[in-house]
């Protein structure tokens, strides 16, 4: 009977492990298709909390996540990644 339990303790853990994990590749892949933006808002907060002024690596925050605006409005096809647009 106890070889049951532990079996069952084992099986629960491993299912711990990983929904964790998969929580972390989709931390990881959230930050980075969020890229510059996260990155330059982190390093805003770090200096804000190290006591510093934030307001530069803040502005790099917006004007990157004005620059990702601009990219996602684009609309691409296939031939604009093989240089074939116009050919």
């Amino acid at each position: 009977m106890k070889s049951m339990r532990h079996l069952q303790r084992g099986q629960g853990m491993t299912e711990y492990i990983i929904i964790v994990a998969m929580i972390a590749i989709a931390a990881i892949a959230v930050y980075q298709y969020f890229g510059q933006t996260v990155r330059n808002q982190t390093a805003a907060i770090a200096q804000e909390l190290a006591g510093n002024d934030g307001t530069g690596a803040k502005t790099a925050a917006q004007t990157a996540s004005g620059q990702a605006v601009t990219v996602g409005d684009t609309r691409n096809t296939l031939d604009d990644y093989v240089n074939q647009k116009g050919k």
